[in-house]
Formats: C-alpha cells, structure tokens, sequence
C-alpha cells in the first residue's frame, strides 16, 4: 500500500471512530488551546500577567490528537510547554487564565502559575518545568494504577529536548519490564529550546529509541489530527490491556519562539513560514469542510463561541481575588486530617 493510500485509510478510520459530534468538539478544542494563548500572549504584553510563559501554538493538533484517545478517567502529565494538554483533556480556560494572573480562583489557587498547572478533576497530574520531570511521574502513576488493578491509563507528554535526559530513558526501561499502562508522546518541534535535535539527538528519529525498551515506537505527523489520533487509539488500548507502553513521536513546530525572552535568532523566517504553512487548525478544518462534517455557518459559529468564552474568561480572571497572604503556607505540605492549615 503506498504512503498517501495508506494516510487515507488512517483518516477514514479516525473519523468513523469519533464521529460528527466528536470531530467538532475537537476543532473547537483546537481552536480554544489556540485563542487561550494568544489571549495569554496579549495579557502578558499588557502587564497581566508576569513572569514567561511557552506557547504551543501550531502544536494543538497532538494535544488534542492524543487527549481524544483517552477516557475522562485516564491521566496525563504535561510540561512547561502544556496549556494545550490541558485543554486538551478538559480544563476550563476561566480558572486557567485566573492561575495565570495569580488569582485565588486559579487552578491552583495561584500558585502554580503557567508552567505548573494541574486538573485532578479532569486527570491532569499536572504539568512541570524540569526537563523530562513529568516522565517518571507518570511511571508511577501507572505502577499505582497497575498494582491497584485499576483500568486507567497514564499519557506522559514531554517535547524533544527530553529525549537525552536520564529520566527519559530509566522511565522507558521501568514502564517496559513491568508492562505499565502508560503512553510517552514525544512531541518534537524541532528545538530544544534553541538547539535543533539534528545536533543534540543521535538517532534521525526518536522513536527510534523505543526499540532499546522493548516497546513500539512510531514517528506520525503531529500536524495532522488523524494521524495522531490513530497512534494514540492504537498505544492507549494496548496500554489498557496490559501490554505496556508505546513511545509516539509526534512530528511539529511552534509558531513562536521557545519562551517570551526568545529572540528567535536561530530560525529562518522561511521555515517559520513553511510550518505555518502547515498549521494543524487550518488542515483540519479543510478535512472536516471536505468531508462534509462543517460548513460555514456552522464554522462561524463555533468561533463565535470560543471567542466568547475567551473573552470571559479574561474578564474572570481579571476580577477574581488575589490569595490572601495569610495563607501564604497553604498547600505547601501535604497534612493529615484535622491538621491545623498553618503550620
């Protein structure tokens, strides 16, 4: 079967496994991980928000890719890079943007700021500023999940410059010999942070890696929903049966530089260009309006309500309280019932 015979077959079999209703919640999402950060973007150029911030614009296709795969009781971990994971598996942009201005209605109360966001209502173990922390996080989740005999399923997503970190590669070997419930979705933009992997990566492919683990190891298109989707299908219902991980790479870029403070010296404006020239929103949409799954009207539509929510959820964030400083030390240690808050 030839690439672009078998490509087709990939995304037929995508769209009749999720159907209308689901395929349009995807773009929604898609679009929403999108307008949140360049929402996100705009608060901080306004002084809203402080500190930096890592955009995945122009990564939202393996965010949501992968996140469609799972149930609403599966698990994930996320990075610095995160926001669109955590869209992605069902987190409500108002409480996002209230952690981002520091607000007590945040999800976590203010203080985990952009990069260390969590959900626990929706399964997001939280996402992490260290490099590859996330990895053995999610191993460990899996080993709890395994040992109570519990049917969920644990996505650790982690981008490029992971992939040479000793985390990385004890986490594989752990989740490999005890065949551990848990998904590794490489997200490969390229760059760690300003370092391409052609001079920081061995292997041409870092799925390539999988084979040292005794796991498949499958590099897709991360610009392409279906794509994604099918390998992600594929790793979460042999996680669920007991067969052990699955290390996908999903090939794709961002739109912006690696943080706030990137100068984007490293970049041409070309093959900026010619990523966004791929952009997974746009190659999505253009699925869905060929196949007759979204018209313009319903498309429009569907704008007019993510930008809607956008707007109040800015508008949420911006009235919501500041944390008062006498709980400056809550949540700071774990405590047993009944101990006092402070402490």
């Amino acid at each position: 079967m030839s690439a672009t015979a078998q490509a087709v077959e990939v995304t037929d079999h995508v769209l009749r496994h999720f159907g209308r209703d689901a395929l349009l919640d995807v773009l929604r999402k898609m679009h929403l991980i999108r307008q949140f950060e360049e929402g996100a973007e705009q608060a901080y150029m306004r002084g809203l928000v402080h500190g930096t911030m890592h955009l995945s614009i122009g990564q939202e296709a393996a965010a949501t890719g992968v996140c469609a795969a799972l149930q609403p009781a599966d698990y994930i971990t996320s990075t610095h890079r995160g926001h669109g994971h955590c869209i992605a598996k069902g987190a409500l942009p108002r409480y996002m943007f209230a952690e981002f201005f520091g607000k007590d209605t945040g999800y976590c109360r203010g203080r985990g700021g952009s990069m260390h966001i969590a959900d626990l209502a929706t399964g997001n173990l939280g996402a992490n500023g260290i490099v590859a922390g996330g990895i053995p996080i999610a191993v460990g989740a899996a080993l709890a999940l395994k040992q109570a005999n519990r049917p969920q399923v644990v996505v650790s997503f982690f981008g490029d410059g992971a992939n040479n970190e000793d985390a990385f590669h004890e986490s594989l070997n752990m989740a490999a010999i005890w065949k551990l419930p848990v998904v590794f979705v490489c997200e490969n933009n390229r760059y760690g942070m300003s370092t391409s992997t052609e001079r920081s990566t061995a292997v041409r492919q870092i799925a390539q890696r999988a084979l040292a683990y005794d796991m498949p190891g499958v590099t897709v298109d991360g610009n392409d929903f279906c794509a994604v989707a099918a390998a992600a299908l594929d790793a979460v219902q042999r996680a669920r049966e007991g067969l052990g991980p699955t290390l996908i790479e999903c090939m794709t870029y961002r739109h912006r530089g690696h943080s706030k403070s990137d100068r984007n010296r490293y970049r041409t404006k070309e093959e900026i260009e010619s990523w966004i020239a791929q952009d997974p929103i746009g190659r999505f949409e253009h699925l869905l309006r060929e196949r007759g799954l979204i018209d313009d009207a319903a498309l429009q539509a569907l704008l007019a309500s993510v930008a809607q929510e956008i707007a109040e959820g800015i508008e949420y964030a911006k009235d919501s309280p500041a944390p008062d400083v006498a709980s400056l030390t809550d949540f700071v240690y774990a405590r047993k019932a009944g101990e006092a808050a402070h402490v």
